[in-house]
């Protein structure tokens, strides 16, 4: 990527931020950060009248930012969905969209890069899909990592910090994706029946599916907690595991399920996802202090699934 970043203009740009009781001083910095000319829309998903006096009181103070509010919690898909349509109806000529979770921080000039990433790879003429940051964990300081996958193999991939090089991609993570706003129309938007949990992950296999391509941009630094808390664990090298609910698992079980009953989601991840469910439930029976609660919800999400 080049250094015209910080002179790439974003007034074509839509983000979307979906809330649900957020953390207030992380989404004032994630909304302080994003380009000011950018129409920024926050998506509520059924929070108290504390909360929502909060989010208006952003909307009125931070430019170009509406509030969309939801009287009960829709899903993540379908907010999502719901702020695109609004944003695309509130402005005409916007290109662009990047989608954010509420505790998502952008470093300065991010968003930037990934505008200015995507808009080169698309001149050197790659049928290009979304782009994604290196997303860096609040808790631990370690990276995510990008995920891709061989025939056989399901890895992430670790480049040096800040490395300038795209990296090719078989799923990115949903907050920080930047997609053409003509994708989403072509593909018909999020899968709002998968609630939470592999959304970004169906999506990424169907944007695989329609012959388009993901990369991750690692100059592209977003700070992101992921799930409601992390585990730092030493495998091979240090790694995080985001600490689910039962109520977490049981959707995390049941839409793997669901992806397994997909064709167009590859097989190799078909094998490590069921590995993965094995070695959750494992983990979760010899170290979590609410054993039965977890399993439970977990045998419940893949009921859902298999009916």
């Amino acid at each position: 990527m080049t250094d015209r970043a910080s002179f790439v203009h974003a007034d074509d740009l839509l983000t979307v931020t979906v809330s649900f009781h957020p953390e207030q001083r992380a989404l004032l910095a994630q909304l302080e950060t994003l380009p000011m000319e950018c129409l920024k829309v926050v998506v509520d998903n059924g929070s108290n009248e504390i909360e929502l006096a909060f989010l208006r009181q952003l909307a009125d103070r931070i430019p170009n930012t509406v509030l969309v509010e939801n009287a009960a919690n829709v899903g993540l898909a379908a907010a999502i969905n719901q702020g695109l349509r609004y944003g695309l109806a509130a402005r005409d000529g916007l290109r662009w969209c990047l989608l954010l979770d509420q505790d998502t921080e952008p470093e300065s000039g991010a968003v930037e890069i990934l505008l200015d990433g995507i808009r080169e790879l698309q001149r050197e003429g790659d049928a290009v899909g979304c782009v994604g940051p290196s997303l860096v964990n609040v808790e631990t300081g370690l990276s995510h990592g990008f995920h891709q996958a061989t025939r056989f193999r399901w890895r992430r991939a670790y480049p040096a910090p800040r490395s300038r090089g795209p990296i090719r991609c078989t799923t990115l993570n949903g907050s920080g994706t930047l997609m053409p706003v003509s994708l989403f129309k072509d593909l018909g938007g999020l899968d709002e029946r998968l609630f939470i949990d592999h959304i970004d992950t169906e999506w990424s296999f169907r944007v695989l599916a329609a012959r388009r391509t993901l990369w991750g941009l690692p100059q592209a630094v977003f700070h992101h907690r992921m799930g409601e808390r992390s585990l730092r664990y030493w495998l091979f090298g240090w790694r995080v595991m985001p600490y689910r609910s039962p109520p977490r698992h049981r959707y995390l079980f049941r839409n793997t399920v669901w992806l397994l009953r997909r064709a167009y989601v590859p097989a190799v991840w078909k094998f490590w996802a069921v590995a993965k469910l094995g070695l959750t439930m494992a983990a979760y029976l010899a170290f979590s202090k609410e054993r039965r609660q977890q399993v439970a919800g977990m045998i419940s999400g893949l009921g859902a699934g298999l009916k």
